[in-house]
Formats: structure tokens, C-alpha cells, sequence
């Protein structure tokens, strides 16, 4: 009965909450500067008479309570920070931001939340417990806004059995969604390295350091790192991505800088790399008469989905949807805020099919290309009000 009210409703509002994601997508916002997106975010709450309080400067936490409201508590959450990217869709929701764009998907995660809210408070007489909304800033910088979504207590008073969060997923077609127990995204930390020396002619290098030479050796030292250091059952990644240096021919810079992120599935092991990765860079360079300094910024933690809490959402999605439209994620080594949730409470972070091949919806996330099939709004928003209605351990 409540599955057959919850498709009713999402078809229903089908277009409303289309509207809701042109909107969103065409006013993107960058991590922790979503104070319109915030608004807007407020103002829809308020028109679906869900309270809610403010957290983290810019993120929402609403809170609808069914029947016996101390039963049970679920959060859903949804992220809501866009990228610095010029988007190249020609679309009559194309970001009007100039260089900004969602690219990632988190105008649709916002859009599905607020369209199962919706549901969910309109349904409140049907599901028993307390459903927490968390509308969170800052998923694509570090810290991360789950960071300090925690840090303000959005997980307290009441605090959550579980919690839920989806992404989109555009290699994964239209109508599918997937899940995985256990750990299903690596943890992230921006590395930061400077190499100086006081720089000389290029004919005369015995005079000076050569900064660029020992940037090079450097960047095929570190990834010895991990291929000797760390277990190799253990899934790590290291990747020097920036190099900058020097501006003419005849010049040896005092100064090369290197720019890189290193992933990893173990936190004892991450904890080692981090050391070595200095210890290497302060060695190497100083033995080749240089000095260096060396940054680590660490970010999110792995998301460590919990087996059992995930085995709920699972079989709920399968009922929901049959179970040849659900299956298992792909174990991969980008990352995710929603990790800090995971190291808190139990959590189950699932993907939402949104590519379709035949409407040319194939480009993938973070590229100024990225769409999806607008018909995947109502799959999440179902998703998500479903889970956030039946689940419970």
C-alpha cells in the first residue's frame, strides 16, 4: 500500500521537481558558498511545513516524524556544492554562473531529497519513526561539509540508526540503481610539495640544485611507495597531477612545485604512506642538494558502507524495484564526504542509474558534458523516500 502511494505521488509531482533541478542546475554554487542554494533549499521546506534548522553556515536539517516517532531514526542526506567547471551542455537550464557548473549530480541529489521529503511528510500517517534531512555543503573540498555537519551536531538530538546517501551514476543505465557492502570508496589527502634551491644558469648547473631534475626523479621515487610498501591485496593510489616550474629555456627555476592526491582503503596504511611520502621527499631532495616542504592535506576518510544496514537497503530496492534492476557497485578509488558518516554511524551509500546511450547521455561526472535522463529524478526521489520510510535494522 505505502509502495503503491509513494510511485502515485512521485509521478505526480514528476514535473514540479524536474523544475526543481533546472533551477538548481542552472544556479550553481561552490563549496561552502551555497547560500542561495541554501535558501531556496529553506524556502522549499517551509512550503512542505517540514522544520528545520541550520548547520555548518550553509547546510539544512529537517526532521519529519512519522507515527511512534521514538521507534526509529533514519537520516537521508543529499550534498548541494557544484564545480569550477564551464559547463558545455546547450540546455534552457544550462548554468547561468559563468565557469560554474553541477557536474557532478548534486542539483539531483538535492532534487530527489526535497521530492521524497515532500512524499514522505504527506505520508507521515503510514511509516512509523523520525526522519532526518540533512541538505549538506562542501562535498568537493576539503575538509568536507560532513565534517562539520557532524561537528554541529546534525547527527545528535535525536541521532540516527542509519543513514543513507545516493550519487548518481551515469556508466550505470536509467532505471538500475547498485549497491555494496563493506568499503566501496577510497579516502582522500592532497599532497603539496615545494622544491628550492637559489636557481642558476642553464649551462652552468653545477652552480645550483636542479630543481626540475629532482622534481623528476622525485615523482618516480614516490610511486615507489606504494608498489613496495604497501600490501597489494590493499587497494592505493598515488598521482602526481601538477608540476609547475620554470618559464624559459636557458633558466633552472628555484622553485618547482608538485601538486598530487593519494588514495587509499586501510587507515593504518594511510597513516604510513603519509609518512613516508614526507620522509622520501625530505631525503631525496636534501641528498640532491636542495630543501623541500612538504604538505599534506588530509581530506575524506574511505566510506565503509556497514554490511548489515546496507543488506536492508538492498533487499528494500529490490522489492521496490525487482531484482534484476538492482546490483552491485564497482569497488573504485575516488572518494566521498559521506565516508565521515560511515565512521560514525552505520550508513549505506547506493548509486542511481541516470545514463541512457540512445539519448546520447553517456558523458561522465566532472566533465563540462556531464546530464542525465531527467526520468531518473523520479526513480531517486521514490528511492529515497522508501528507504527512508521502511528501512530499520
Amino acid at each position: 500500500m505505502l509502495k503503491e502511494k509513494i510511485k502515485t505521488l512521485a509521478l505526480q509531482y514528476q514535473q514540479e521537481f524536474i523544475k526543481v533541478r533546472h533551477h538548481l542546475h542552472a544556479h550553481p554554487e561552490l563549496s561552502y558558498q551555497e547560500f542561495e542554494t541554501s535558501k531556496y533549499i529553506q524556502q522549499k521546506l517551509t512550503e512542505f511545513n517540514i522544520p528545520f534548522q541550520i548547520k555548518a553556515t550553509t547546510g539544512v536539517v529537517g526532521l519529519i516524524k512519522g507515527n511512534n516517532p521514538d521507534s526509529r531514526v533514519i537520516a537521508l542526506r543529499a550534498d548541494m556544492d557544484a564545480l569550477p567547471i564551464k559547463e558545455e551542455n546547450e540546455v534552457e537550464y544550462k548554468s547561468v554562473n559563468e565557469g560554474l557548473m553541477h557536474a557532478c549530480g548534486h542539483d539531483v541529489h538535492t532534487t530527489c531529497l526535497l521530492g521524497a521529503s515532500k512524499i514522505l511528510n504527506e505520508l507521515k500517517d503510514h511509516w512509523d519513526g523520525t526522519i532526518k534531512l540533512l541538505f549538506q555543503p562542501g562535498e568537493e573540498r576539503n575538509p568536507g561539509g560532513a565534517s562539520y555537519m557532524i561537528r554541529d551536531g546534525a547527527l545528535e538530538n535525536p541521532k540516527p540508526q542509519g543513514i543513507f546517501g545516493m550519487h548518481v551514476h551515469p556508466g550505470l543505465p536509467l532505471g538500475k540503481f547498485s549497491f555494496r557492502k563493506g568499503r566501496v570508496m577510497a579516502s582522500a589527502d592532497e599532497i603539496f610539495i615545494t622544491i628550492r634551491s637559489k636557481g642558476g644558469h642553464a649551462a652552468a648547473p653545477h652552480l645550483t640544485a636542479d630543481t626540475i631534475l629532482i622534481a623528476s626523479h622525485l615523482i618516480v621515487s614516490l610511486q615507489q611507495i606504494i608498489s613496495r610498501n604497501n600490501n597489494p591485496t590493499s587497494p592505493s593510489v598515488l598521482s602526481i597531477c601538477s608540476i609547475e616550474g620554470g618559464h624559459t629555456t636557458n633558466v633552472i627555476p628555484s622553485e618547482v612545485k608538485l601538486k598530487g592526491t593519494f588514495r587509499a582503503m586501510n587507515e593504518e596504511w594511510r597513516k604510513k604512506a603519509h609518512e613516508l611520502i614526507k620522509k622520501q621527499t625530505e631525503g631525496l631532495v636534501t641528498a640532491m642538494g636542495a630543501e623541500a616542504d612538504v604538505l599534506i592535506d588530509v581530506g575524506y576518510p574511505f566510506v565503509d558502507n556497514d554490511p548489515l544496514f546496507t543488506e536492508v537497503g538492498w533487499r528494500l530496492a529490490e522489492d521496490y524495484w525487482g531484482k534484476e534492476n538492482v546490483q552491485e557497485t564497482e569497488l573504485r578509488m575516488g572518494a566521498e564526504d559521506f565516508g565521515y558518516y560511515t565512521h560514525v554511524i552505520p550508513g549505506c551509500f547506493y548509486r542511481l542509474g541516470v545514463g541512457n546511450e540512445e539519448k546520447g547521455i553517456v558523458h561522465n561526472v566532472h566533465t563540462p558534458k556531464f546530464n542525465i535522463d531527467e526520468d531518473a529524478i523520479t526513480n531517486g526521489i521514490q528511492m529515497m523516500a522508501w528507504l527512508g520510510a521502511k528501512a530499520c535494522f
